[in-house]
Parts: structure tokens; C-alpha cells; sequence
């Protein structure tokens, strides 16, 4: 809701009030140092007194005309340490779809979900950028050692195309504000780079060498976001040393030159990034107020988004996930070049959760129509494609989900892709979902994985894949 009006950076803002592997096992690497780690192809421990995840024909089964249909179905089948682990992806790469949890990385086939390949690693997967680089490869943090409370300070290099580990090397994380902050990471072309509070480290993917560390200057990268456009956000270390000061950069991934800067008003965080083109930013200030800008390709002000009396909700895995808080991984957001949609807060209508879809106009930050989901079902803008934005409609008791489209203009539905009836009750329980579609067919999977007991744990359905 409208809690207030504050001067935050260029501009006049609003603040809302926030509320099952293959065998055989060889070694495919080893580590760089004397802190343990390194890889070796093998599969997930076996399952034994864990019932089977629920085959596609049985939840195909009175699948009704127009509807689609479940692929495959992934039960989690791994002891996890307490507390459960982080999944990491889901990446696309061609007809196959690669996570990494704990202490593998496996991929497997979009059409029947059969194992393709899977990477074991001897330490924990601990960050991930959120997307691969076009050639298939990306470099995933992991731990030193396997020692509770290790720590996130390794890279390792995969080519997602063949399972195949590549390089892999340390880097040090000196002082409190390094030690203690996030890793936040993302690949730009050949480059990955490695976030903290204090600092970006880059480097080259397809050799690791190190192309540059930290920049001069007080104020430094601390996330970038995944893609053809390296938007990053910067932290500027203070004479009270409390990175109060924070600033939205375009910077060459390559070299570390800075192109542009917005400087965002003080004591307001660069939260989240909800699109790069256009350039959508969410900045937080402390637990309770939120504002929304929109900036020009150059890096200057262009509007802010006015809330009205709705509540807004995009879900981000910074907020699901413990370790790996990305700056480009939320649902409930899109945009285009003149129009934004995000997701309001879902609440309950006659004992069932709904919401619905707001449309902004970019160039005055104003709302120009809102979408309802049906009764009982939340609707969660992917992405804008063919001129329509596409979301992810949730399954209700009875009913299927799917993916939906709405013209630039709003008005009715229109279905894309209707998750079968018959499946609702498996849909329902992938709650608050990462979500992907792609060549026809919408993959839902956990971004993390736990259980109150080691049964549950392994129970676990961690993905489903539907299509036609």
C-alpha cells in the first residue's frame, strides 16, 4: 500500500509498506589447493523405504480435451544435511534441464526427465549464477571443505552440454564485510563474476583467468545481473564504514570500466532487478519501505512506479534461498519497452488465496489495468514474448495451472498451456515454485529441498514437467 512519498535519487518515490541417478562413479577432477574439493561423475544414494514418485500415467490419467500433460515427475531421494539444501537453476540448455543441490550437479532430458549425465562434487554447491552462458558452460561457487560451516569461497567451472567439469580455483575473502556478506553471482558473455558487499571479483569462463578484482575508489560492485546487458549494483564504503550509500552501474563486465551511474539516495538498498531493458530497479530501505524506479538505457531517471492501494508481491529466491541471493531471479515480474506487470500480494477470497496482474506505464510509472486470476488461483508474470505476457497460473483444489498470456492491452486469459486437472493436487504442493517455460513445455521446481523427517525429505517432489 501507499505509505508515503520520499526523494529518492532522481526522483520523487513511493514507500510500501513490505509486508534419481545412474551408476558407476570416476574421477573427472581435483582441486587446485590443499582444501579438499574437486569432482567426480556419479549418481544420488539409493532410495531405499522412500515410496515412488507418482508416474505420468497415473497422473494423466482422466486428462480432459485441451488440456496438457505431465512429462515426468523428480522425487528429491537425497539424506540432506539438517536443515535441507539449496536447489540451484534450473538451467535450459537445448532439450535438457540441469540443477545443482548439495553435492551434485545432474541433467536431465525435458522430454521424460531420464538422467543424462551427473557431476558429483566432493564439497557443497553454495552459489550459482541464475543463468548459463549461451555456449552451455557456467562456473557455480562451492565450498572449501565439508565442514559445517564451510566456507564459500571455490569456483568450478561445467560445461552443461556434457556433464564435464573444467577448471576450478579459490579466491580469498578478506575482512568482515567479505566474510560475512552473500555471494552474489552472474555471467555476462565469457565473464563470471563473483559478488560481495566490499567487492566483484571477474573472470574469464572458458580459462578462469582472472580479468579484475577489486575497482578503485570507495564505492564497489557487490551483484551484477545475467545477460547481455551488465547492470550492476554498486556499495560505497562510508568514514562510519556502513555501505549506507548504493548505486545502480552499467559497467564492462570485461575490464571493470564503469559506463554510468545512478546514485541512489542514501540509506536505500539496490534490492532486486526486475529487468534490465527497460531498466525496472526495486530499492529497499530498512524491512517496511520499497519503491520501484525506472531508469533510461543511459542510467538516468526516467519514472517511478505509483503502488495505488494494492499490495504488491513478486517472489525472488533471495528471499527462499540461504546462500546464492542473485539480484536477477524473481517471478511476478515483466516488462516491455512502455509497459511493467507485477503481481499483487495474494489474499484470501471465500477461504482461497487469489491476486492479480497490474500493468504500468513506463513513462509515467502510473497503472493502466489490472487483471484478475480466477477464483482461488494466483496469477505470476514470466516474461513478455510475442507481444503478449506470459504467466504462471497456480493449480486450486480440482483444477490444473498452466501458462497464460495476456495482450498488451489486458482483457481475458488466454491459455497457453493447461496443466491437467487430474495433477492438481502434485502442482499444489510445489508451493511458491521457481517456474520455466520454453519450446512448449513449463518445468516447476523447489528452490530448496527439506523435510521434518529423512523420509519426508527424500519423498520430496523437487520438479514436474509439463507439455501437450
Amino acid at each position: 500500500m501507499l505509505a508515503g512519498v520520499l526523494a529518492v535519487g532522481g526522483g520523487v518515490w513511493f514507500a510500501v509498506s513490505g509486508d534419481g541417478d545412474g551408476p558407476g562413479k570416476s574421477v573427472v577432477g581435483k582441486p587446485d589447493d590443499g582444501k579438499g574439493g574437486g569432482t567426480e561423475e556419479s549418481g544420488a544414494p539409493p532410495t531405499t523405504g522412500v515410496s515412488p514418485a507418482p508416474a505420468p500415467g497415473e497422473l494423466n490419467a482422466g486428462r480432459e480435451a485441451g488440456e496438457g500433460k505431465v512429462l515426468w515427475v523428480q522425487q528429491n531421494g537425497v539424506d540432506l544435511p539438517r536443515n535441507g539444501a539449496d536447489a540451484q537453476g534450473p538451467w535450459i540448455v537445448g532439450d535438457t534441464v540441469v540443477k545443482a543441490m548439495y553435492r551434485t550437479v545432474s541433467a536431465y532430458s525435458l522430454v521424460d526427465g531420464k538422467q543424462k549425465w551427473s557431476l558429483r562434487l566432493t564439497t557443497g554447491v553454495c552459489a550459482a549464477p541464475t543463468r548459463a552462458a549461451t555456449d552451455g558452460k557456467i562456473v557455480i561457487g562451492v565450498n572449501d571443505s565439508t565442514a559445517e560451516g564451510a566456507y564459500c569461497d571455490h569456483l568450478q567451472m561445467i560445461d552443461l552440454t556434457t556433464g564435464k567439469a573444467g577448471w576450478r580455483k579459490g579466491y580469498a575473502r578478506p575482512g568482515a564485510w567479505d566474510g560475512l556478506s552473500d555471494v552474489t553471482m552472474a555471467i555476462n558473455g565469457d565473464v563470471v563474476t563473483v559478488g560481495r558487499t566490499s567487492r566483484t571479483d571477474a573472470y574469464r569462463i572458458s580459462d578462469g583467468k582472472v580479468l579484475w578484482g577489486k575497482l578503485p575508489g570507495n564505492c564497489q560492485p557487490f551483484g551484477f545481473v545475467s545477460g547481455d546487458i551488465p547492470i550492476a549494483a554498486t556499495s560505497c564504503q562510508t568514514e562510519a564504514d556502513d555501505h549506507k550509500e548504493q548505486q545502480v552501474q552499467r559497467i564492462d563486465p570485461a575490464t571493470g570500466r564503469v559506463r554510468w551511474t545512478y546514485k541512489v539516495k542514501k540509506g536505500w538498498q539496490v534490492d532486486q532487478f526486475y529487468s534490465v531493458s527497460p531498466l525496472v530497479v526495486s530499492l529497499k530501505k530498512g524491512e517496511e519501505e520499497w519503491a520501484v524506479a525506472v531508469l533510461n538505457a543511459d542510467g538516468t531517471y526516467r519514472s517511478q512506479l505509483v503502488g495505488g492501494t494494492d499490495d504488491y508481491e513478486p517472489r525472488c529466491t533471495k528471499e527462499q534461498r540461504t546462500q546464492g541471493r542473485n539480484l536477477d531471479n524473481c517471478v511476478g515480474v515483466a516488462a516491455e519497452a512502455d509497459t511493467f506487470y507485477m503481481a499483487t500480494k495474494p489474499e484470501f477470497v471465500d477461504k482461497d488465496m487469489t491476486n492479480a496482474v497490474v500493468a504500468f506505464d513506463l513513462s509515467t510509472g502510473k497503472s493502466k489495468w489490472r487483471a484478475a486470476a480466477p477464483a482461488g488461483q494466483t496469477l505470476m508474470p514470466l516474461r513478455v514474448e510475442g507481444g503478449r505476457v506470459l504467466m504462471y497460473l497456480s493449480a486450486t483444489k480440482g483444477r490444473g495451472g498452466g501458462i497464460m498470456a495476456l495482450a498488451p492491452t489486458g482483457g481475458a486469459l488466454l491459455p497457453v498451456l493447461r496443466h491437467p486437472a487430474s495433477a492438481a493436487q502434485v502442482e499444489r504442493g510445489f508451493f511458491a515454485p521457481l517456474v520455466t517455460y520454453a519450446d512448449g513445455r513449463s518445468l516447476l521446481m523447489h528452490p530448496t529441498v527439506s523435510g521434518v523427517t529423512d523420509e519426508e525429505e527424500k519423498a520430496m517432489l523437487t520438479m514436474v514437467a509439463f507439455g501437450d
